[in-house]
């Protein structure tokens, strides 16, 4: 890090993560590392898996906690429950429903996209009516990501949920809620999806470096049966009540014991507290960019106000104007640090990230 100059106070994290660590959080990841087989490493790991089917709203899932990011998380989905030369069904919701695609296709997957039209969320009908085509069954899951961090746009996911029983079809559902998680309410089984993949580093208010899923009786039983390479991923192996097995060797402890302080923090705030917080948040960030937008040099990326995401809200400039020089600007001089685009978005748009440790005055800096 450059310590040549110095900008007094505090620096402000508006990016849509990694987020702002709480100081509690930062505090508990002090400790030093235990031995692998000391007895309080147990709790803690058990207070994460706990903590984490209470805020997905699950009862009766297994929860698989690695080292990992999100992208790793979602090599897990993958191998577990997709065997090389099987086909997955991908809807079509930005940057990071295609990366997904492309790791599927890296691991051997066929990938079915449904079309993405810019600034909407995923086309339930367009689901459905791929899973109608289906009639050999031949898709094993269909994977959704509910709020794409590039975008910023939610997807209706009992409206996906919907689709996918009204064809009949056989498909898991599996649901990435790495970017909602924490922010916005999610309930796993009340909309029964199989598979949900997360990480640390969003609303829940942690370093990157925690990847988790949770899965359901139906994903694991077919997990047991696909005979796909895997070693690290594997839920099978990873399922039993002793931590080096739990993790393939080492937890990451410091890690873990942070995210351990992290939900109590949000439980402490209360589930509906918490939403409401970013409801209220991302109002205010709407409102800004509504008013910015009258000058007509920049506009909501997201058509649908709607589906405009509590997480983050995605900025687009208008044509031969670069976002870049004023993300330089407000984060060296103003000490506010906002992303930029991803993939075809790169050099359009700005993102404005609202999530997790924040409050109304950090919102007005």
């Amino acid at each position: 890090m450059n310590s040549s100059k110095r900008i007094p106070g505090h620096r402000f994290l508006h990016a849509p993560g990694p987020t702002r660590v709480p100081d509690e959080v930062m505090h508990a990841m002090s400790f030093q590392p235990m031995d692998l087989a000391d007895p309080r490493m147990m709790p803690i790991i058990m207070s994460c898996e706990n903590g984490l089917k209470r805020l997905l709203q699950t009862r009766d899932a297994d929860v698989f906690m690695y080292a990992a990011n999100g992208h790793g998380a979602w090599e897990a989905a993958i191998v577990n429950l997709v065997a090389p030369g099987q086909t997955v069904l991908i809807p079509g919701t930005g940057h990071f429903s295609e990366s997904w695609a492309v790791e599927s296709e890296a691991l051997g997957c066929k990938v079915i996209r449904t079309p993405w039209s810019e600034g909407y969320p995923i086309d339930a009908n367009a689901v459905a009516e791929v899973l109608r085509a289906d009639t050999r069954h031949e898709i094993v899951a269909v994977f959704v990501v509910h709020t794409d961090t590039a975008s910023g746009l939610t997807s209706d996911l009992r409206a996906l949920r919907a689709a996918i029983d009204a064809t009949g079809h056989p498909a898991l559902f599996v649901v990435d809620v790495v970017a909602s998680l924490g922010a916005a309410p999610f309930a796993m089984d009340e909309i029964r999806a199989n598979v949900v993949v997360g990480a640390s580093q969003k609303g829940l208010m942690c370093p990157p470096g925690v990847g988790f899923v949770a899965v359901d009786s139906i994903a694991m039983a077919i997990a047991g049966g696909n005979h796909a390479p895997r070693y690290y991923w594997d839920w099978g192996r990873r399922k039993s009540d002793l931590p080096y097995r739990k993790f393939c060797g080492t937890a990451p402890q410091n890690l873990l014991m942070g995210l351990e302080v992290a939900l109590g923090l949000i439980f402490h705030e209360g589930l509906e507290q918490v939403f409401a917080r970013h409801r209220l948040l991302a109002d205010a960030v709407h409102a800004a960019v509504a008013g910015w937008s009258e000058g007509g040099a920049l506009q909501f990326f997201g058509r649908v106000p709607e589906a405009r995401s509590v997480s983050v809200t995605t900025v687009q400039m208008g044509p031969g104007i670069d976002p870049e020089p004023m993300r330089t600007i407000a984060r060296e001089r103003f000490q506010v640090a906002v992303a930029g685009g991803l993939g075809p978005l790169a050099g359009r748009v700005f993102r404005i990230g609202h999530l997790g440790d924040m409050n109304p005055a950090m919102i007005l800096g």
